[in-house]
């Protein structure tokens, strides 16, 4: 394999990172990553297990003089989110990420990079082989599946970890602690739609909608980046009025916790109004353009004429559909007055997906650090499906994180932050799902903090992790683990 991360420092981390790249690891599907854990610990005669889910556990004892400390959990999980932009060809259930240094940040070509959370994996890794470091006893937890259901967390039983102190390594914001996240629940809407033969004397268009940011459902919610459904969707609502296109297809976003940065729709339309559409679209995209000029500058649109499809939507569905859409809420609900600054409530409106047997499933997922507004605004999503007569269902959801200021390893890693970089942290919730909410259902009394490393665009094929601050992660954490208090 060309080392293309070798150079960089700490070696021993990137070293283990670029291993985890080539490593496939699809949510749900962890066999290969969890056999390379495994494998892993074998080799270093560490001790090892799985659970019946798939987490893994690793434990390495205290290096010597340090056997009296707390035993700490180091926690990531093994499973990445799998986009890639539409011209790029790669099979994440086979192919190795590649991972590419442009500048001060590791990217990857085409895909996610997977650094969310391949960096907390490596970081752990890089712990459990060390010999020139101190800490007391570690167990390092990797779940499973966190990106698509939390199931890892969910199936946690007690006793399967013994450590009562975590640190959860699945941060995106370095010089940043976090002691507390959202709740999150997912509401999906689906219906089984009527088709009709395609109307006589009509041509068809494929409209499209790229080139958009995308990004975290939670982390980057607030940021004002296009959502490329919604964009598509105000398209065929306007033009539907106007010249009575009849929609055959419409597809667009992924996963649950990305918003959409891509979709298309085929419909068709009376040959006769075929250029006045073609006016209206490229009003449209200049119009969006121009919203988008901050946020979403390298938005794309395209619309080309091509082959009439066999059949379309009927039309009482069809306008029930883009109704539903365009009154689907997105975004921002709600700022938080307990943290100035931080969102408190929000919903992505996530993916349009056309199923076979003329079905259609609406995927959005709600976050909240409160769980009565979490819910509220779930309802509120379920309730405008609702009104299109569609069927709604809710996932079970998964509970937040509710922020304890005095907790003992928050002291710990403020002080070693202070003691190193010579300022403070930045000490904070997240308006993002971690795992630590399901941990404290299992474990009530567990201590807990989350940190990291800088990552940006996390979700979206433009993931990146910051160089300079994997270092600056790499050496607070030594630091914490060093400054442990002795266990009473």
């Amino acid at each position: 394999m060309n080392r293309i991360l070798s150079h960089l420092k700490p070696e021993k981390l990137w070293s283990y990172f670029e291993d985890i790249c080539q490593v496939p690891r699809p949510s749900k599907k962890e066999e290969k990553i969890r056999k390379f854990l495994l494998d892993f610990a074998k080799q270093h005669k560490l001790e090892a297990k799985r659970d019946e889910i798939g987490n893994v556990i690793i434990k390495k004892p205290a290096t010597p003089g340090m056997e009296d400390r707390i035993p700490v959990v180091l926690q990531s999980h093994m499973d990445m989110v799998c986009e890639k932009n539409s011209d790029k060809e790669f099979d994440f259930d086979k192919d190795a990420i590649v991972p590419v240094i442009d500048g001060d940040w590791v990217t990857a070509d085409g895909t996610t990079l997977g650094a969310d959370d391949g960096i907390g994996m490596a970081a752990q890794m890089a712990i459990l082989t060390a010999d020139d470091i101190q800490h007391g006893p570690v167990e390092c937890l990797v779940t499973v599946d966190e990106e698509t259901g939390l199931t890892g967390a969910f199936a946690l039983q007690p006793g399967f970890i013994e450590g009562r102190t975590l640190i959860n390594l699945d941060s995106e914001d370095e010089g940043e602690l976090f002691i507390g996240c959202a709740g999150g629940i997912d509401t999906v809407a689906s219906f089984k739609y009527k088709s009709a033969k395609v109307p006589r004397d009509m041509v068809a268009f494929k409209v499209s909608v790229s080139g958009l940011k995308g990004g975290h459902s939670g982390d980057d919610i607030n940021k004002g980046f296009g959502n490329s459904i919604k964009i598509l969707n105000r398209f065929l609502w306007k033009i539907e009025d106007l010249f009575h296109i009849r929609i055959s297809e419409f597809t667009g976003g992924n996963l649950r916790n990305a918003i959409p940065r891509e979709a298309e729709a085929l419909f068709v339309v009376r040959g006769k109004w075929a250029k006045l559409v073609k006016d209206q679209f490229e009003a449209y995209h200049k119009e969006v353009k121009e919203e988008l000029a901050i946020t979403g500058p390298d938005l794309a649109m395209e619309m080309e004429l091509v082959e009439l499809p066999e059949r379309v939507m009927a039309k009482s569905l069809q306008r029930r559909f883009l109704n539903a859409v365009y009154a689907c809420p997105h975004g921002v609900i709600a700022m938080s007055h307990k943290m100035p600054g931080m969102v408190e409530t929000s919903t992505n409106l996530a993916s349009i997906k056309m199923i076979e047997g003329d079905n259609i499933e609406i995927c959005t997922s709600q976050r909240s650090d409160s769980a009565t507004a979490k819910l509220d605004i779930a309802y509120m999503v379920e309730s405008v499906f609702n009104l299109a007569r569609f069927n709604v269902r809710h996932s079970d959801g998964y509970p937040g994180w509710s922020p304890n200021p005095d907790s003992e390893i928050l002291r710990v890693s403020k002080k070693a932050y202070e003691d190193i970089f010579k300022v403070s942290p930045v000490v904070r919730s997240i308006h993002a799902g971690l795992e630590c909410g399901l941990f404290l259902e299992k474990y009530p009394d567990m201590d807990m903090i989350s940190f990291g490393p800088t990552l940006r665009r996390v979700h979206s094929p433009d993931e990146k992790i910051n160089i300079e601050t994997v270092q600056k992660f790499w050496d607070h954490l030594l630091e914490v683990l060093k400054n442990v208090p002795v266990a009473e």
